[in-house]
């Protein structure tokens, strides 16, 4: 297993970590196989997306439009709960063929951290089978 870090700047971004995975890959032994990334955070999460201009912003605008304004109860800080339900509902993994040391994406898919508290350092571990 392989763990590295990704650096966000502001409090909610989209940030495009294909190219940080596919280098990872490189130095397995085996050219094809599974690659699973992990982020080991409860405000942020993984996934894949489209990242023509704009995307990234109207991803994180839905997002937000999805939970409703009320009173949370969480004991920490009640302020930053949303960032928590809506990593729960992305998800903190993502599992993704590869071939030849690259990603079997669509031709307009990106593999993306979804900070949601940010700015912060986000630690990811990356295994492959």
């Amino acid at each position: 297993m392989k763990t590295f870090t990704v650096s966000s700047r502001k409090k909610d971004q989209v940030i495009d970590i294909t190219d940080i995975i596919e280098q990872h890959l490189h130095d397995e032994k085996n050219a094809d196989g599974l690659c699973s990334i992990f982020v080991a955070h409860t405000t942020c999460a993984i996934t894949t997306a489209d990242l023509d201009p704009g995307t990234d912003q109207d991803l994180l605008d839905a997002l937000r439009r999805l939970l409703p304004r009320m009173n949370y109860r969480h004991p920490h800080d009640p302020s930053h709960t949303p960032d928590h339900i809506l990593s729960s509902i992305i998800g903190p993994s993502l599992v993704v063929p590869y071939m030849q040391y690259q990603l079997v994406l669509g031709t307009w898919q990106r593999v993306i951290l979804v900070e949601l508290d940010g700015p912060r350092q986000r630690t990811l571990h990356l295994a492959t089978l």
